[in-house]
């Protein structure tokens, strides 16, 4: 798949990556440091970014549309005031209807002061929580999960004697996937679900300490990796140091398979396992589930590099470079009035030809939604000489919705419900095509301290899904104008 924002055409997003800071040194700058994180935590959203910067309970944010790039500016951070602790976020909207006003960290002011909240994953009881807030005189202006769970701490609030305490009990009110980094006017609260279904972990540079959605945010700060933030866990850092409340944990955990699959960058560590190990494992096994005869291996840039790396150690067959992916896309291309998706894909994707021409090629791909970039593919190594295309694919077919974070909400849109493995293979144009088995990716991790969740394949879904439509009347509204 080809990770960009408004260029996956058949890729998956996960919907957010979330990063906090409690500075106890006082020569870390937070802005700096989760500016530099929400970079490396990119690939996770491209459609909005924010930080938001608490100053002894006083609290300003830089948030709008666009990439890390495209929001932050020197100017504007300059803007932010210096404080101990920062949260930051970077976005996908899954619905393409993100506005500024739903852009994160959430601010929030009431009756116990300020709050900045940002958040992934996607809670399953939506719409009975908004319905009760609202009908006890919520009044909502984005329709976020952030918000839902920021109005759900502050109703909370005065039942409790801390904030802590407030957010441990706020958790038994939600039900899905969420991973959570909030600050109140004097500490930093890292907060995931039950089922641990989105990642998050806990760093440390020097004496102080930060929460990111992936480890690979804390190497790019220089920051030496702690723990995982276990699932149903609350992270409390303060100026007396780092603690933690358990009240949740449930002993039933499922982290989301599909964050090895492609969601994570490679570089990163989750829950005990390298994601880059992990793919290479799911090549490793693809290999030998599927193997063919051919002359080279290739991936399709990025997340199908480490899986090709590992069916090429296994099978023997040599791994080369077949395509070259564009890196320098951003958000302004995007918004052109360019709609045919093959010429977003021709200046997204080149083949290298002289790697190709005369060769049978093996192209391994993290997964297949809709085919029509693997289809894409397969012609573009046909046209530049490809003597055999062999698709390999390191996850098994798509077959269900995603109700915990990941954007695949419609069954019906999935090809994998409309052909066969053979029928697509004809319509791809593919000389061969083979899927990973569901028992080869639930391999892939075996290492890992948390179960794991391959709903989206098998169908088994580890937790409670909607049984009610959450209706967005905003974004309704937004439409009509």
């Amino acid at each position: 798949m080809i990770r960009e924002s408004n260029f996956d055409f058949d890729s998956p997003q996960d919907e957010c990556g979330v990063f906090g800071i409690y500075a106890a040194d006082g020569e870390i700058d937070v802005i700096k440091e989760t500016y530099t994180a929400l970079y490396a935590l990119q690939h996770r959203g491209q459609e909005s970014a924010g930080i938001a910067v608490n100053d002894g309970g006083d609290i300003k944010c830089v948030k709008n549309l666009g990439s890390v790039s495209d929001v932050f500016t020197a100017e504007n951070l300059e803007d932010l005031p210096k404080g101990k602790i920062a949260v930051g976020h970077v976005c996908y909207s899954p619905e393409h209807r993100l506005t500024p006003m739903a852009a994160q960290p959430l601010i929030m002011r009431y009756i116990k002061g300020s709050l900045a909240l940002a958040q992934n994953g996607a809670l399953t009881n939506r719409a009975q929580l908004h319905k009760s807030l609202e009908q006890g005189g919520a009044m909502f202006q984005a329709n976020t999960n952030a918000e839902l769970i920021a109005y759900v701490i502050a109703s909370l609030r005065l039942s409790y004697g801390s904030i802590e305490e407030t957010v441990v009990n706020a958790m038994k009110e939600l039900e899905g996937a969420y991973s959570i980094v909030l600050t109140s006017p004097s500490m930093l609260i890292g907060a995931r679900d039950p089922n641990g279904f989105r990642p998050l972990c806990i760093g440390k540079k020097k004496n102080s300490y930060m929460i990111a959605s992936e480890s690979c945010a804390l190497d790019a700060v220089g920051a030496e990796f702690i723990r995982d933030v276990e699932p149903g866990e609350v992270v409390v850092v303060d100026q007396n140091g780092i603690r933690s409340f358990k009240d949740n944990r449930t002993g039933k955990t499922s982290m989301c398979l599909f964050e090895y699959v492609y969601v994570a960058r490679p570089d990163s560590v989750i829950d005990g396992v390298s994601v880059h190990m992990a793919r290479q494992e799911a090549g490793r096994l693809l290999a030998r589930e599927h193997p063919v005869e051919a002359d080279m291996v290739c991936g399709v840039p990025d997340s199908g590099l480490s899986a090709a790396l590992g069916y090429s150690i296994e099978s023997g067959i040599p791994y080369g470079t077949a395509l070259i992916k564009n890196k320098y896309i951003g958000r302004t291309f995007a918004q052109k009035r360019i709609s045919d998706r093959e010429e977003i894909l021709k200046v997204k994707l080149n083949v290298l030809r002289a790697g190709v021409e005369g060769k049978r090629i093996i192209i391994i791909d993290d997964s297949i939604i809709h085919g029509a970039t693997c289809s894409y593919i397969v012609r573009l190594l046909r046209a530049a000489g490809a003597k055999e295309v062999h698709l390999r694919i390191s996850s098994p077919p798509f077959l269900n919705p995603c109700y915990y974070g990941i954007d695949i909400s419609d069954r019906s849109a999935l090809v994998s419900n409309k052909m066969s493995a053979e029928e697509l293979r004809a319509s791809i144009g593919a000389d061969s095509l083979g899927y990973l088995s569901i028992e080869g990716l639930r391999s892939i991790a075996k290492e890992a301290k948390v179960g794991l969740c391959d709903a989206c394949f098998s169908g088994d879904y580890p937790a409670a899904v909607p049984t009610e439509i959450f209706e967005d009347r905003f974004a309704r509204k937004l439409e009509k104008r």
